[in-house]
């Protein structure tokens, strides 16, 4: 169940960024199209968070010592990015217009995701 809400967390908060900023896209025809694009990209981006985020904090944990863990940010952006090339590759409508609307989209996902993991159930056994 905690999977299950990890990936509609990941697709409403990849849906506030389309909507919020310029430069990140999700051309669809219909409703329906658009949630299945959605989910489809919660499931990639969660993947991607899961299995290479921690490879780059291990790796790059000077650098997250020595910015104060503002390079943070550059990473999210760099995941969000690769994120858009796997929905690429996948044939999903999915696109960034370039690195700084990759910047602003990993912050307004990192605060939406943060905003509903506080209000909705988690694994907190």
């Amino acid at each position: 169940m905690s999977i299950i809400i990890r990936i509609l967390v990941n697709a409403v908060a990849l849906g506030a960024a389309v909507f919020l900023i310029d430069g990140l896209n999700v051309d669809t025809t219909s409703a329906g199209e658009m949630i299945v694009v959605y989910l489809a990209l919660g499931v990639i981006f969660g993947v991607v968070n899961a299995v290479i985020k921690p490879i780059v904090k291990t790796v790059g944990c000077a650098f997250y010592i020595l910015t104060l863990g503002l390079i943070s940010l550059v990473v999210n952006a760099l995941l969000l990015l690769l994120t858009a090339w796997i929905a690429g590759i996948l044939g999903l409508p999915f696109t960034i217009d370039g690195f700084w609307p990759a910047l602003l989209g990993a912050i307004v996902v990192a605060v939406v995701s943060w905003v509903l993991s506080l209000v909705l159930p988690g694994d907190d056994d």
